[in-house]
């Protein structure tokens, strides 16, 4: 649920959550191995997965509208929190003191740098919601559900900001909240296949170039900070109420990332 709530928000990836709650490369493993012979096993993986995400899109979209026009600052802290407390981990993770050298430096400052960039594309200039789609529009609706999820796999890169950069964004938002199944049918049908291929590039990537790829994947997450981060408000209260916002969100990516560490060993 906490992966569909991210992807309801632009700016905010899925796979970064997914990194937060210690099951990304779960998650890769599990879409890569649906065509396997041990197809059965990994669908037990994804199905209560799925079944989260989807409910999430089904229900807290309204609660989400919501937040985001009542309480930005305090949403978008929050998520700032979810991911800058997970920054630590990764880094210990692949034992960057160790591993990184001047390269895998350059290579993270330039995946910041990509997704930074993103923060000048204005999000004040939403497009109309569509109706009466033409077969064009559902064209470009499963496009846009193919990259959308393919960037919601990537750590930092936002599925909701894809959506946004093709103009469809309002209409995938209002097809969640009022049940529009030609919409829906059409973009889950895009980002089911975006997934699966996906998966398959990020997972030659960890087996070829694992440290270069934890490189590039850190710094498209420093990068979605600069994205996220709405501002200081002058009002003391909305203040208040985001920098407990941003403490919460930390102190849940510290939480889960210890409680991963206990439980599991990070892959060599």
């Amino acid at each position: 649920m906490m992966m569909g709530i991210s992807d309801l928000i632009p700016g905010v990836s899925g796979g970064t959550i997914a990194l937060v709650l210690g099951i990304y490369q779960s998650l890769i493993a599990a879409i890569n191995g649906l065509l396997s012979k041990k197809w059965k096993e990994h669908v037990l993986f994804l199905i209560p997965l799925m079944l989260g995400i989807v409910l999430a899109l089904l229900t807290v979209s309204h609660l989400v509208e919501w937040l985001l026009v009542e309480y930005p600052q305090p949403t978008f802290f929050f998520f700032l929190g979810l991911i800058i407390g997970i920054i630590p981990t990764l880094l210990k993770d692949i034992n960057y003191k160790q591993t990184f050298t001047s390269k895998h430096y350059l290579i993270l400052g330039l995946g910041a740098i990509l997704v930074a960039a993103t923060f000048f594309v204005k999000e004040d200039q939403l497009a109309e919601i569509m109706t009466q789609l033409v077969w064009s529009d559902y064209l470009l609706l499963f496009f846009g559900g193919w990259l959308a999820s393919s960037a919601m796999i990537l750590p930092g890169i936002s599925g909701s900001f894809v959506f946004l950069l093709l103009g469809v964004y309002p209409t995938v938002i209002n097809a969640l909240s009022t049940l529009n199944l030609a919409v829906i049918i059409t973009v889950g049908m895009g980002v089911v296949i975006g997934l699966i291929i996906t998966s398959k590039v990020v997972t030659v990537l960890f087996k070829k170039y694992r440290t270069a790829t934890y490189a590039l994947m850190i710094g498209f997450i420093i990068g979605s900070i600069v994205v996220i981060y709405p501002g200081i408000s002058e009002d003391f209260t909305l203040l208040i109420l985001s920098l407990f916002a941003f403490v919460v969100g930390g102190l849940i990516a510290y939480l889960l990332s210890y409680i991963e560490s206990k439980n599991t060993v990070s892959p060599q």
